[in-house]
């Protein structure tokens, strides 16, 4: 499509995490910069991440293979469009193309000055074109209406009372696993707009989460999922973000970890008056040294 955006990198040892495999925190970073590119190129006008659909991690990449990234619009709304992200990984030694993830993101165009931006429909050239146009409208509703859905079980939860069940003798509890990091905002963290770029904020929530999740499992853990990630806010260079990770919950081979970013100005700082820009679910697992899954204990909040 003359409108899809394609991107590569190598990946490179300072790109590794301990096991040799790409980390998490740049793959999402160059995703986040592809979709952006594409939005852009449909829209004519600067773009922000809104949100990313669920992510799933299939496959992993090693030093020395190349990452793959094409992106495209799927479908334009009012003011925010649907991008298709497709992740492959690609083996310049045998030529073997494997798919890493295949994720959606949301994008808003920014308004110029006081006027709003109307996107143009998006042009349908293939049948693939066409089948993602009508699955975007789908995808959208199930968007909408994920918040909402998720308010309403965490009321009737709270309705029920204590409803944790296990035995403490059986649990580790979830206290000795809250991570907090507080990173500084500077010029070379910033998008073309001047904003926090998304894809170093996710960079930045995969290390905390990692951390948090590391002192359950007590190994390396490897992200497979990033569940309901939105941004609620803008942050802007000269911002303190302060990252909250815990363990939520094991799975018995995975476990998953909430993060919350909070953004402060220097007179917010001061006052402790915390803006709430976004927040995450991140899935890990783990292996032993014969890269069969660790087990995790269960938790007690």
């Amino acid at each position: 499509s003359p409108m899809a955006v394609y991107m590569c990198r190598a990946v490179l040892p300072a790109h590794a995490g301990p096991r040799g495999e790409l980390d998490a925190g740049p793959l999402l970073q160059w995703m986040d910069i592809a979709a952006c590119l594409a939005a852009e190129k449909h829209a004519g006008v600067s773009c922000v991440t809104a949100s990313m659909d669920d992510i799933q991690f299939e496959e992993a990449a090693r030093v020395g293979q190349i990452i793959a990234i094409r992106t495209k619009v799927n479908r334009a709304f009012k003011t925010s469009m649907e991008v298709g992200i497709k992740v492959t990984v690609q083996d310049v030694l045998t030529n073997a193309e494997k798919i890493v993830s295949v994720a959606y993101a949301t994008y808003v165009a920014k308004p110029v000055g006081d006027a709003k931006v109307e996107l143009k429909p998006v042009q349908l050239l293939s049948a693939e074109d066409r089948m993602e146009h009508s699955l975007a409208i789908e995808r959208r509703v199930i968007r909408l209406g994920y918040v909402q859905v998720f308010q309403k079980l965490m009321k009737e939860s709270n309705k029920e009372g204590d409803f944790y069940t296990c035995e403490e003798r059986d649990t580790v509890s979830t206290e000795h696993t809250h991570v907090q990091s507080t990173e500084l905002v500077l010029p070379p963290h910033a998008n073309h707009h001047g904003n926090t770029f998304g894809g170093q904020i996710m960079a930045w929530m995969q290390t905390v989460a990692s951390i948090s999740a590391s002192r359950l499992c007590r190994s390396h853990p490897i992200l497979r999922a990033v569940n309901m990630f939105k941004f609620w806010g803008p942050s802007f260079v000269g911002d303190r973000l302060v990252f909250n990770a815990i363990v939520n919950n094991t799975f018995h081979n995975s476990v998953e970890v909430g993060v919350r970013v909070e953004a402060y100005n220097c007179e917010e700082w001061i006052k402790g008056y915390p803006r709430h820009i976004n927040s995450a679910f991140l899935i890990f697992n783990a292996l032993n040294d014969k890269g069969e899954l660790l087990t995790f204990p269960r938790v007690k909040p």
